[in-house]
C-alpha cells in the first residue's frame, strides 16, 4: 500500500503530546507529524493568521499522502478548523478530513464534574475564540465554563524554563486566578497540548478533589472512535507503524526540545511550506 499516513499539526511542539497517546492506543498505523515552529506561537496571533498559517500545513500534510489530518493545536482548531472543514475541502477531494481537538473534549467534560462547574486554562486565542464554553454547552448545557488565559506558560515550556522555580509563579498566579472565579469548580482542563508539561507543577496548586485533564488521552480514544465508525477511512490508512517528524524550523532545536513532549527521542526533517497567497 502506498505511504498514507495519519496527519499530526501543531504550531510547534505541544501535539507531541497527542501524538504520544494516540500512536500508543493506535500503534499500527503510520504518522506524520508537522510542527510549524518557525511561526509559533500561535496563541496571540489573529484568526486571519492562524487560518493561512494551519491551512498550508494541512495542505502540506494532504500533499505528502495524509488523507486525514488532526490539528493537535488548541489555537488552530478553534481558530481554523470550521473554515478549512466548510470553505476549503469541499474544494478539494471529498475524502480528505480534518479533526480537531476541541469538540473531542468538550464532548466528554462534563462526564468528569460533580459541581458542574469546569475550568480551562488555555492560550489567550483559545479564550478569546470561545470555543470551548460553546462546544461544551452543545453537550452538556448545564455545565458551567470558566476560562482563563495563561500567556507566559508556552513561552516557559518552549525555552525549557518549566521545570525551575521561576515556572511556579506563573502557574499558581494563573491556577489561582481561574479557581477565583469560581471555588466550586471540580473539573480543570489543560487546554492547551503544551500544558500537560506543566502537570505536576499545576497539581500542587490545585486542591486534591478537582480533577485535571490533559487532551492525548481523550483525542487518542476519540480517533479510535473515529476510524471505527468511518471503515472507508480506516482502510485507506497505511500501516506501517512509522512515525516521521517535520519541522518548519531547525531539526536540532526541534528534536531536542520534541524529545521532551514526545517522551522519548526523535529525528525530524525540515519542511518548507508552500504559501499559498
Amino acid at each position: 500500500m502506498d505511504y498514507r499516513p495519519i496527519g499530526i499539526f501543531d504550531s510547534g511542539y505541544g501535539g507531541l503530546t497527542v501524538l504520544r497517546e494516540v500512536a500508543a492506543l493506535l500503534p499500527e498505523y503510520d504518522y506524520l507529524y508537522l510542527g510549524d515552529n518557525a511561526r509559533s506561537p500561535y496563541g496571540t496571533r489573529s484568526f486571519a493568521s492562524v487560518y493561512t498559517y494551519t491551512k498550508e500545513c494541512v495542505f502540506e500534510l494532504f500533499n505528502k499522502g495524509c488523507p486525514l489530518v488532526i490539528l493537535a493545536c488548541n489555537t488552530a482548531s478553534a481558530k481554523a478548523l470550521r473554515s478549512i472543514q466548510q470553505k476549503d475541502l469541499p474544494k478539494m477531494d471529498p475524502k480528505l478530513r480534518v479533526l480537531g481537538v476541541i469538540r473531542p473534549t468538550a464532548e466528554v467534560i462534563g462526564n468528569y464534574s460533580s459541581s458542574r462547574k469546569v475550568g480551562v486554562l488555555g492560550t489567550s486565542g483559545t479564550v478569546v475564540s470561545e470555543s470551548y464554553p460553546m462546544e461544551i454547552a452543545k453537550t452538556f448545557p448545564s455545565v458551567k465554563v470558566h476560562q482563563q488565559a495563561c500567556p507566559m506558560w508556552v513561552p516557559l515550556i518552549e525555552n525549557d524554563e518549566h521545570n525551575g522555580p521561576g515556572a511556579d509563579y506563573f502557574v499558581k498566579e494563573y491556577v489561582d486566578q481561574l479557581l477565583e472565579k469560581d471555588p466550586e469548580i471540580d473539573t480543570i482542563l489543560l487546554g492547551c497540548t503544551h500544558y500537560p508539561l506543566l502537570a505536576d507543577k499545576i497539581r500542587k496548586y490545585v486542591p486534591d478533589h478537582v480533577k485535571i485533564l490533559s487532551q492525548g488521552e481523550i483525542v487518542a480514544e476519540s480517533l479510535k472512535d473515529y476510524l471505527h465508525r468511518h471503515p472507508e477511512m480506516e482502510q485507506t490508512l497505511s500501516k506501517g507503524g512509522s512515525r516521521r517528524f517535520l519541522t518548519t524550523d531547525d531539526t536540532s532545536a526541534f528534536d531536542a526540545h520534541g524529545s521532551t513532549f514526545f517522551g522519548s527521542d526523535i529525528r525530524s526533517e525540515h519542511c518548507v511550506i508552500d504559501h499559498l497567497g
